[in-house]
């Protein structure tokens, strides 16, 4: 299967069921909050949204690809277990790289807003 069709399933079922298989044992992952190498570490990042964050959803706005680079534009959404239950959203983009085996060497993100953009929108006022 094509590693965008990929990619775009993946992102619609996001954080369930996530095809680790396209990644490389030690991808390279960095965020605004994350820096680490390795497939389970990024797994682990997962499974942490999955479980703390009250229905994480990932829309994908765009996908493309240009030789060995893959850029995604989306927005990432949640709840988080607060009393006030804050719905947060953070749209940003993704460049990944990949190898000769089409497999995600790099998954580094970019957020359109600073982290204390995101802080604030935990406030309940």
């Amino acid at each position: 299967m094509d590693i965008i069709q990929i990619l775009k399933e993946d992102y619609q079922r996001f954080p369930a069921d996530q095809t680790y298989n396209i990644y490389a044992p030690d991808v390279f992952f960095k965020d605004p909050m994350n820096q680490f190498q390795g497939i389970e570490r990024y797994k682990k990042m997962i499974s942490f949204i999955n479980t703390w964050f009250g229905e994480p959803k990932l829309d994908l706005h765009e996908i493309q690809r240009s030789g060995h680079t893959i850029k995604t534009r989306w927005t990432l959404r949640w709840t988080t277990p607060l009393p006030w239950r804050p719905r947060i959203a953070i749209p940003g983009w993704s460049e990944l790289k990949l190898n000769a085996d089409e497999l995600i060497t790099s998954h580094i993100d970019y957020w359109d807003c600073s982290r204390l953009d995101v802080l604030k929108q935990h406030l309940p006022f």
